[in-house]
């Protein structure tokens, strides 16, 4: 039998009770080789029904008994990791929303760390990546409330809202003790989850803001038009701050680079094996050399792609060390449209390395700015006084100059390796 938690009546405390005792008789019966029925959890339910029977009979004020269950259960899930989450059906119908690409809010992605909401990227050309907020950023108050302690769907809700509304946000900026005040005003995002361009002739760069619906075809098509304008002699990749996403695009944008072999394995409790993603040779791009860019902000789904480019030896990782969420989410709808996010699995890259906790570090080390150097004025010869011309029409040839140090030298790094092959051939 299925109850509807709107329509439970003011006796539900005793339904909960009656469960508790059949629970209770049932353990009874259990056999010795069972756990012993006094360390069972399901004891516990009878002082769960006695403590809602309390609240409904003697609370000064008259209680909503689904606002009772349902704080209930968040409570329950708040003993477990930061991940796992109770969604009534409103949070439930929004994140659905999410993974399809539009919302309405800030445009960011957080998770709680050390206590605090904690910002792991801002969305690219959202009100957030406007406003200036950085992946590390603590959220120390929205709207004059604190953010210690909080549920990542409460936060995220208060951060959400009509199109045009403001919110005010106090920062907390990784080395600095002075607290930032920001006043965001909301706005429709729209979430473009590829980005691409050439930097120059030959060399494409393409961008992974997040994984959602269609995100594979997207990649697909953009690096597919560069392969059509020629020989592509190499593709940046770019999953800074793309704060993960479906786990099955991941899977299948890296089966698109990957053309045999174990892409991401899945193990649950007692490290029992539960899935392995594979790649296949179907569709899969020709050989061309790659580099792949990470950073603290390059969460989830893009850790598990990172991870398999690497192990694969398919992509040069560089830039910084990535998030480290190597946990596995399985969402359960509820019969009253309500949801649960639980946690449960880790994930593992091809060669068997944990990403929770740890992230990917890059086989190249670059920081996000260049180490600041003061450049010292060169006398050449073209500056010298009455200097004789170079006597050719030939112009020398000049590379693509890049603000973003990370990418800039990935770009080098590409130079670098047409260079050895032209010598090697």
């Amino acid at each position: 039998m299925h109850l509807h938690p709107s329509r439970w009546p003011r006796t539900c405390a005793a339904f909960v009770a009656g469960i508790a005792v059949a629970l209770a008789a049932l353990l009874v019966l259990q056999s010795a080789s069972a756990v012993p029925k006094d360390y069972s959890p399901y004891r516990k339910l009878n002082i769960f029904a006695r403590v809602l029977t309390y609240v409904e009979n003697n609370y000064v004020e008259p209680v909503d008994g689904t606002k009772l269950v349902y704080g209930a259960i968040k409570g329950m899930m708040e003993t477990l990791d930061p991940h796992s989450t109770f969604l009534p059906p409103d949070q439930y119908r929004q994140m659905k929303m999410d993974t399809q690409g539009e919302f309405g809010g800030l445009g960011i992605e957080v998770e709680v760390r050390n206590g605090w909401l904690t910002v792991v990227s801002p969305l690219e050309g959202t009100p957030a990546h406007r406003a200036g907020l950085r992946s590390g950023d603590e959220i120390r108050e929205i709207d004059g409330k604190s953010t210690i302690g909080v549920r990542m769907h409460e936060a995220v809700q208060a951060m959400r809202g009509p199109r045009g509304t403001r919110v005010r946000l106090t920062l907390r900026r990784p080395g600095q003790t002075r607290l930032m005040k920001l006043e965001i005003v909301r706005d429709i995002i729209k979430v473009v989850s590829v980005t691409s361009k050439m930097l120059e002739p030959g060399i494409g760069y393409a961008r992974l803001k997040n994984f959602q619906e269609g995100t594979d075809r997207h990649l697909q098509r953009v690096v597919k038009e560069m392969l059509d304008k020629g020989k592509l002699r190499g593709l940046i990749l770019d999953l800074r701050n793309n704060p993960g996403g479906l786990l099955d695009q991941s899977v299948r944008v890296a089966d698109l680079f990957i053309a045999s072999g174990l892409i991401v394995r899945t193990t649950g409790k007692g490290g029992r094996v539960m899935d392995e993603e594979r790649a296949h040779s179907k569709g899969t791009f020709p050989i061309f050399p790659m580099i792949c860019l990470i950073n603290g902000g390059s969460a989830s789904a893009s850790e598990i792609l990172a991870g398999a480019l690497q192990d694969h030896r398919r992509s040069v990782i560089m830039g910084t060390r990535s998030f480290g969420k190597g946990s596995v989410q399985t969402i359960i709808e509820l019969n009253d449209g309500s949801g649960l996010k639980l946690t449960v699995a880790r994930y593992f890259t091809p060669s068997g390395r944990s990403i929770q906790e740890m992230g990917i570090d890059p086989d190249i080390l670059v920081e996000e700015r260049a180490p600041a150097v003061v450049a010292e004025k060169v006398k050449r010869e073209k500056d010298l006084d009455g200097h004789l011309r170079a006597g050719s029409k030939v112009k020398p040839r000049t590379a693509a100059q890049l603000k973003d140090f990370q990418l800039q030298t990935a770009l080098d790094y590409l130079h670098a390796a047409e260079i050895f092959r032209a010598q090697g051939s």
